[in-house]
């Protein structure tokens, strides 16, 4: 089969407008899988992603199609249906190689590297909810990497007529093409899916034929116990066989292809793969350092002095905004945990992770991720995939900070990090976009008062509302996004990026017990903040610390001041109690012996905070 007949694409669209669900129903068309093992989400592997009903890892799938020869003149359009002209055409075998994709802003980069793979996309918007925020920033990422665009109106069963063709008005604008060329179709009865097909093979431009030396691009990685490491690949130039001799560019590795293949969508081995087609590459390889998202494999013939020519264009590093230290509930479980670490960074590349300790909760890791999803779709899967449970301090964000006497800033990825002589500190900020429903538009320009929202301007989209703003990414990692539906009634959306950073009034905050600065409490918060968080932390600490013989201090210190205080009082215990009538000089005694006896306890007390009571203050 010759390049003319394989067709690369994505579907891409906002979270849950339905691309897991219109995947299943490619599947069933192409009988890629058997009806009798077919299941909702098939491509969604993951049991996060199958309790959330999201997609968090891209998934791709090499599908045969057989479909009668379509070309430009035997194709017409009539009531959003493609009509074949001439039913006596023979029929043609297609290879679609189709890769789902997230729509949480979150796992923006797993569409980065899946857009790099393909030349087309369908950007899949639910006609009862329209064009949404990620709707607009996943399709201009797919026409900023000149990717062929099919829209596709979805859920056309579950929506008024009416509604179904407003919204394909609104596609067909953002597409600059004409209402009739958007696809009317539902994901979960197959309406129109069979036509969108068709659309895929005319509309989207089959591979570059390439006669330069074998080129690969990884896109993706797994750990396979037999395998090693496994490599999604696109083919860009030649092809790969089993035995070949091949290099890793970027990590500077050879090693031996063990075995390749396609997804069907399980592994499905093959004898080669070749230029324009997706699958997948054992390397054999156990160390998980030396396989890199984005590396070029080559066929090793090469000098090592000519080899930095033939490198693809690969992706940029993803950058880690918000950390999180880790460590796990049983401390024998800290190298499984680092082992369960360094698979997942496997098939998620934008995971960053260093050694941490803490006094308490002893040896661990300070994560990077790229939002609050991220953290906590990792600490499922570290839970569910490899049975291990951690505990986590408070999530942060990098900051630039300058000492004094100093010329140059420093990061700063988590209060601990944050000397308290600090002379200035820069905050990352975010570009921000929200689409509401007009009628919503008071409340949500409403929580500027809460979240630091700054710049604030508003776009008419119809019936919606885009308004872009500036906020600091601390906020966004609070509870912006449950606030924002709260406000929206659910209707709202937003979908952000990295802006820059900027000069902001920030406080240090630590917490005290008995004397002793408690670590990974301490919080980096605006000035207008300090003061109320203090007194919010100071009195949870007091009820849920466990008492001790001696009443404990808790403090709050925020500038070399203290700001807030609570007393845990001592637990009480009647040293008289057994003593019956009689003279009170002997209870007199007893009592003044007790409080003898706790301020030397004071004097020595070292309180020590159990894992349990630090859960407890993070959650």
């Amino acid at each position: 089969m010759n390049n003319n007949n394989i067709r690369n694409f994505v579907i891409i669209s906002h979270i849950d407008h339905g691309k897991s669900t219109l995947a299943d129903r490619f599947l069933e068309i192409t009988k890629t899988v058997d009806s009798r093992n077919m299941k909702a989400q098939y491509l969604d592997s993951l049991e996060s992603e199958r309790e959330r009903g999201i997609t968090i890892k891209m998934a791709p799938v090499r599908m045969i199609y057989h479909h009668p020869q379509i070309k430009n003149s035997e194709l017409r359009m009539q009531n959003s249906e493609f009509l074949i002209l001439n039913s006596k055409l023979s029929s043609s075998e297609y290879i679609l190689n189709l890769i789902d994709t997230p729509g949480h802003p979150d796992f923006s980069y797993e569409v980065s590297r899946a857009l790099a793979a393909v030349e087309g996309a369908i950007l899949l918007v639910d006609a009862s909810q329209g064009i949404q925020a990620q709707t607009l920033a996943k399709f201009y990422a797919a026409q900023k990497q000149g990717l062929k665009i099919i829209g596709a109106v979805n859920k056309i069963d579950l929506t008024d007529k009416e509604t179904v063709e407003k919204e394909i008005k609104e596609l067909a604008g953002l597409l600059d093409c004409q209402p009739e060329e958007i696809h009317k179709i539902s994901g979960k009865t197959g309406e129109g899916v069979e036509n969108l097909l068709a659309a895929v093979i005319e509309n989207i431009p089959s591979p570059k034929d390439n006669n330069n030396n074998n080129r690969a691009l990884i896109f993706d990685s797994f750990y396979n116990d037999h395998k090693g490491i496994v490599a999604g690949v696109r083919i860009f130039d030649g092809e790969f066989k089993i035995s070949d001799n091949v290099y890793l560019i970027a990590a500077g590795q050879n090693f031996k292809i063990k075995e390749l293949g396609y997804f069907k969508p399980q592994l499905e081995p093959a004898q080669k793969i070749s230029n324009g087609e997706i699958g997948y590459i054992a390397t054999g390889v156990k160390e998980t350092k030396k396989i890199k998202i984005g590396d070029t494999i080559i066929n090793g013939k090469y000098s090592v002095s000519s080899i930095k020519d033939f490198a693809l264009p690969g992706y940029q590093e993803p950058n880690p905004v918000v950390f999180v230290s880790f460590y796990p509930e049983n401390g024998d479980d800290y190298d499984n945990f680092k082992k369960s670490l360094e698979r997942l960074k496997l098939n998620d590349s934008a995971l960053r992770f260093e050694p941490d300790k803490n006094e308490v909760l002893g040896r661990g890791f300070k994560i990077g991720f790229l939002g609050k999803l991220h953290f906590e779709i990792t600490v499922e899967r570290l839970e569910k995939e490899f049975n291990i449970k951690v505990i986590n301090s408070f999530p942060s964000v990098s900051y630039r900070a300058k000492m004094r006497g100093d010329l140059e800033y420093v990061k700063i990825e988590s209060a601990g990090e944050l000397p308290d002589d600090f002379e200035e500190i820069l905050e990352p900020m975010i570009k921000i976009e929200i689409i509401s429903p007009t009628g919503h538009l008071g409340s949500v320009l409403g929580l500027k008062e809460h979240f630091r929202m700054e710049n604030i301007e508003t776009k008419n989209l119809g019936e919606r509302i885009l308004i872009s703003a500036e906020m600091p990414l601390a906020e966004l990692i609070s509870d912006f996004d449950d606030r924002l539906k709260s406000v929206s009634q659910g209707f709202a959306s937003f979908n952000y990026e990295f802006s820059n950073y900027r000069k902001a009034d920030l406080k240090k905050l630590e917490i005290l017990a008995a004397g002793s600065k408690i670590a990974g409490l301490a919080k980096i918060i605006p000035k207008e903040r300090v003061e109320r968080e203090a007194r919010k932390m100071v009195e949870k600490l007091k009820e849920i610390l466990p008492r001790q013989q001696f009443s404990q201090a808790i403090q709050a210190i925020s500038d070399g001041r203290i700001i807030a205080r609570e007393t845990a009082p001592a637990m009480k215990k009647d040293v008289a109690g057994y003593l019956y009538g009689g003279d009170r000089t002997r209870k007199m005694k007893l009592w003044k012996k007790q409080k003898k006896g706790k301020k030397k306890l004071l004097k020595m007390a070292n309180v020590q905070i159990s894992a349990e009571v630090f859960k407890k203050m993070i959650h």
